[in-house]
């Protein structure tokens, strides 16, 4: 089955698509300060790469997929304090998608797939509340789409990923450095990142002692980990994990990462 690029379709390719099968997917990410080294796209990069790779291991199992214009803006309160971050209520991203959920629903769109690549913990709770509300309207003949939401941040799906990734310390550091450099490597500043030296803070404990910025957590330059080890080899793996896992969401026939410690 093919792939469509939903943006770049007519309204009467959309129609002609057998849609009752059908699976469209949300990259979403932030804009938002990504080091002195990589952009302030970093996590839409990500989301992107995420995104095509599930595509096609699904359009590989007879599905039709529509893949979606990315999701560009949601909350980024860790890095508010740096210069190009832009945040915005997590209200408004929950009940975005909330709606898009619905209106590919009334489509006869069965199924939004959610490629996330944003960790703050406040965006975090906005995708799973959006996935509660859409879960309240329903999945049946002109109700809203069903939202999987794949949570990078739950143990089964972390497992799965790097060595950096599982410290916590993965914000502009490898893990997302080497996606960049497999995505986008016209957008890596190399040779900043080469000088950079590694900072070992887990952000992730870091929210659990209730720091609320990346200066709070020892990120004064907004990167943690391991930014000059990053390798487009790396990078290339990493997406094909990331594909992998959400494909198996959608079959799997449930939200996922919203299970388990």
């Amino acid at each position: 089955m093919p792939v469509h690029h939903f943006a770049d379709m007519t309204w009467e390719e959309v129609r002609d698509v057998e849609r009752s099968r059908a699976v469209a997917i949300l990259p979403v990410g932030a804009v938002e300060a990504h080091g002195p080294h990589l952009p302030l796209g970093t996590d839409v990069v990500i989301a992107r790469g995420m995104a095509r790779a599930c595509a096609d291991l699904l359009a590989a199992r007879g599905r039709d997929v529509f893949l979606l214009p990315p999701m560009w803006y949601t909350a980024a309160s860790f890095a508010e304090a740096f210069p190009g971050t832009v945040s915005i209520a997590a209200d408004t991203t929950r009940d975005t998608i909330v709606q898009i959920a619905a209106a590919l629903g009334a489509q006869g769109i069965r199924t939004l797939a959610i490629a996330n690549a944003h960790l703050d913990p406040v965006h975090l709770s906005s995708l799973r509340d959006a996935v509660l509300v859409s879960e309240r309207h329903g999945a049946g003949a002109g109700e809203a789409a069903r939202v999987v939401f794949l949570d990078l941040t739950r143990r089964r799906s972390a497992e799965r990923l790097t060595d950096e990734f599982r410290t916590g310390a993965c914000h502009a550091g490898r893990f997302e450095g080497s996606i960049v450099l497999a995505e986008a490597p016209e957008l890596v500043r190399s040779e900043v990142a080469a000088g950079l030296r590694p900072v070992p803070s887990s952000l992730s404990e870091a929210i659990r002692e209730g720091k609320r910025s990346f200066a709070e957590a020892g990120g004064a330059r907004a990167y943690f980990g391991w930014p000059a080890d990053a390798t487009a080899a790396e990078g290339r793996a990493s997406v094909e994990v990331l594909g992998e896992m959400l494909a198996e969401a959608v079959l799997e026939g449930g939200p996922a990462g919203e299970t388990g410690s």
